[in-house]
């Protein structure tokens, strides 16, 4: 970044440039903190135990993220399981898909009221959730329109936070308000974000400007891409894919950043718009929502430097080169694989791959679906090979969603959007159960290592 006016000569700016680089120097020592103090506190980095497993900050009954087992203090892999409200999500989607029916909203009506519905109870919902869909009046022209973002992620957290001011009782923090807000938000948020990518490819890659509004027929993943897409099309079976992805994305627990995020600013008593505009902020981070896009990269990377994707040696010398930061970003990271709860198996993972491998080969994605199985089955023996452990380690949801994504012709700007848009459903649930159960500002400690020191005057500073 330079320091840079166009009121300074080049000169001005070479000056300000250096005094920056020199403030900066200060700034790097001002901020290193030796390892050795986070272990002699016992600090718990990243809320984390030593073992990797999270430290408990909290009750919910709304999911659970299943994935080893503790026995006599030591961890042991397990199958992956994740249960909305009590119910494993294979059960949910299985039922979903074998009935032929849309599963979303009714994933987000049992995230949100505990229970699954009754037929009425799901068309009344719906009916809501469709009433609500439509943007305030001007919203699109005046939030959306007027300051196009590069980051879709960013846009839809300004605009979450400009619906405040379209809200006539915005702070109201009772159940009943947050449920109205909660619905509001459900049906709106995929509007916003197709809606924000059609305004980024006007203004940033000159595309005519196609704005479409949603259809209070449709389900979400059908508003989705018919909002998205220039033309409006879809088939059936693009959007029921889209829709299991939807509700694989809904809910994790409180415990991931995004959620544990809007549960932080939940218990100061902030409005709904700054909780779910932060856990939106924390989503778009490549250390979590923004993973999927990660791993489309280093799938393309795989892709043009191994000749033979089916030749098992040659994709595992990669792989390995990979791992020792040889290639792709020099991180030392195969992403999509591997899990902070995970082991044997993410249920979500198993979910996507499962539903998505007909459409692969019938749009002409087996081979690259068949790359990613391939990198799956040989990432563990080679990771655990080089870092000399026997870490049980599984694929992730991430390394299949980004296919699914490119499957369904979703540019790679909307892949973190997409987990917003599902993830809001399991938000808005635990920002309601945060206000009804906890009652207590979130405030863990720091330990300050800084010494005491006299204070010099600015003449006598060196």
């Amino acid at each position: 970044m330079q320091v840079y006016s166009k009121n300074h000569s080049s000169d001005r700016d070479e000056e300000l440039e250096c005094e920056f680089q020199s403030m900066f120097n200060d700034a790097k020592s001002a901020y290193m903190i030796p390892k050795e103090a986070f272990d002699s506190y016992r600090v718990k980095r990243g809320l984390r135990e030593a073992d990797g497993t999270g430290v408990t900050a909290g009750v919910t009954r709304i999911a659970n993220a299943h994935g080893y087992m503790m026995y006599e203090g030591d961890k042991y892999p397990d199958d992956g399981k994740l249960e909305y409200r009590g119910y494993e999500i294979s059960t949910l989607i299985n039922n979903f898909v074998e009935d032929g029916r849309f599963g979303f909203e009714e994933c987000a009506f049992l995230l949100f009221f505990g229970h699954l519905p009754t037929e009425q109870e799901l068309f009344e919902f719906n009916d809501i959730l469709a009433a609500y869909r439509r943007l305030p009046p001007r919203f699109t022209e005046d939030i959306i329109m007027k300051a196009p973002s590069r980051s879709i992620m960013n846009k839809m957290a300004s605009s979450v936070l400009s619906l405040y001011s379209y809200d006539d009782n915005p702070d109201d923090t009772g159940l009943e308000n947050m449920l109205h807000q909660s619905m509001e938000l459900l049906s709106r948020l995929p509007v916003i974000a197709a809606q924000s990518y059609a305004v980024y490819q006007s203004a940033f890659n000159d595309k005519s400007l196609n704005i479409h509004n949603p259809s209070s027929r449709l389900s979400t993943a059908e508003n989705f891409l018919r909002v998205l897409r220039p033309d409006k099309s879809y088939t059936e079976e693009e959007a029921k894919l889209l829709d299991v992805c939807l509700v694989v994305h809904a809910e994790h627990g409180g415990g991931n950043c995004s959620t544990f995020t809007c549960r932080v600013l939940s218990s100061s008593g902030s409005d709904t718009y700054s909780a779910i505009s932060a856990a939106i902020g924390a989503l778009k981070g490549p250390r979590h929502g923004g993973a999927n896009i990660k791993v489309q990269e280093m799938f393309d990377c795989i892709k043009e430097n191994v000749k033979n994707p089916k030749d098992d040696a040659e994709l595992s010398a990669f792989l390995l080169k990979i791992l020792k930061g040889e290639a792709y970003d020099g991180s030392g990271l195969i992403y999509g694989m591997g899990h902070a709860i995970y082991t044997k198996s993410d249920p979500r993972a198993v979910m996507l791959k499962k539903y998505a491998r007909e459409l692969a080969y019938k749009k002409g994605y087996g081979d690259d679906f068949e790359l990613l199985e391939s990198i799956e089955r040989l990432t563990p023996g080679l990771f655990n090979a080089y870092k000399g452990t026997d870490k049980a380690m599984c694929a992730n949801v991430d390394l299949y969603s980004g296919l699914v994504y490119r499957m369904l012709d979703i540019p790679v700007e909307m892949y973190t959007p997409l987990f917003a848009i599902a993830r809001v459903a399991g938000w808005c649930a635990h920002r309601m159960e945060e206000y009804c159960t906890a009652n207590k500002i979130i405030r863990p400690a720091y330990k300050c290592i800084s010494r005491p020191r006299p204070y010099v005057s600015l003449d006598d500073r060196s």
